[in-house]
């Protein structure tokens, strides 16, 4: 069994944020594979759905926790299902790059991102990573930015583009 884990805020005020842009890759991803709805797990705090990757069940996590909370889902799921780290893989935001850019890693620093710290804190440093860069602005403080909304265009330049190569990256990777 394998598993992926989005990183977001599940509260409706973040939903077009950049800090929740797999909250949006899920949308696009649930509609594109036939599955509409996770099935929540409150005693977990974790929100589930499964995907079947060439015949081999794959959990889909949504963790129901503030995002540097997330590492507690994730290691109840581990648990419960019991994942071997070689089988999870993380997607989560960065803003080091121009937006857009996609990057897979098996072993990466944290850099910035305070969730990606707790994992390694918590559990372990070699895990699969994939970073979609959400670009950053330097008007704005770190976390203004990474809690603002995506603009019109570069949301149809994710539903256009970029959601359809992280698609390809997870069928690849996973």
């Amino acid at each position: 069994m394998k598993l992926i884990l989005w990183l977001w805020n599940p509260w409706n005020e973040y939903t077009y944020t950049r800090h929740n842009i797999w909250f949006l890759f899920l949308d696009f991803f649930a509609s594109r594979n036939g599955f509409w709805s996770f099935k929540l797990e409150s005693k977990f705090k974790w929100e589930i759905a499964f995907w079947d990757i060439d015949g081999e069940k794959t959990i889909l996590l949504k963790p129901i926790t503030y995002m540097n909370l997330s590492w507690e889902s994730l290691k109840e799921v581990m648990n419960f299902y019991k994942i071997e780290k070689k089988d999870f893989i993380v997607i989560f935001d960065d803003m080091s790059m121009d937006f857009g850019k996609l990057r897979y890693r098996e072993n990466w620093s944290a850099g910035w991102h305070n969730w990606v710290k707790s994992i390694i804190k918590y559990f372990w440093e070699d895990f699969k990573r994939i970073k979609v860069w959400v670009g950053f602005n330097a008007n704005f403080e770190v976390s203004d930015w990474v809690l603002s909304k995506f603009t019109k265009t570069e949301l149809e330049e994710l539903d256009k583009n970029i959601f359809f190569e992280v698609e390809k990256m997870l069928e690849e990777k996973v």
